[in-house]
């Protein structure tokens, strides 16, 4: 990112809430956690008309609604946004049998079906990605890595429900 003000564009931290209602499988705990570690590192986040940042994202799932609910760095609330979660759960249910599917294919130890499948997994998540990034437009401005990861954490999220 360049040492402009778009440096202070980004999240700072990311929260999803209700974490500890579910355990989840080893392979969507390690997406999850590589998923915050990566936005931790590395995006490009900036809520529309709200100037710099950086930001904290509590996101969660509330009465069927994905709920991004953006703060300033102190955690003093700044924007709340919801969007419809059915225009993801095609997405995410396929996400979801994609990661059975390899859980089945590492304790069978077939390697190629494991290579396809890792294969099908990151084009899922491009087809995510579009769609967060065309969810969040004029509200939020994500580059397309951060919207990979955003998606990511939505399958994660989804299923604690």
């Amino acid at each position: 990112m360049p040492a402009s003000g778009l440096s202070a564009s980004r999240l700072a931290r990311v929260v999803l809430d209700g974490e500890a209602l579910t355990r989840l499988s080893p392979i969507l705990e390690a997406d999850r956690a590589q998923a915050v570690a990566d936005l931790e590192a590395e995006n490009r986040f900036a809520p529309a008309g709200h100037g710099q940042g950086p930001f904290v994202l509590h996101l969660s799932i509330q009465e069927g609604r994905l709920v991004f609910d953006i703060r300033h760095a102190d955690d003093t609330p700044l924007q709340a946004i919801m969007l419809a979660l059915g225009p993801f759960r095609g997405l995410i249910k396929d996400y979801q049998m994609l990661v059975d599917s390899h859980i089945l294919a590492v304790q069978e130890g077939r390697e190629a079906r494991i290579q396809a499948l890792d294969m099908g997994r990151r084009g899922l998540h491009n087809e995510g990605a579009e769609l967060m990034t065309s969810r969040l437009a004029g509200k939020v401005t994500i580059d397309f890595e951060t919207a990979r990861r955003l998606f990511t954490l939505v399958c994660v999220l989804h299923q604690r429900i």
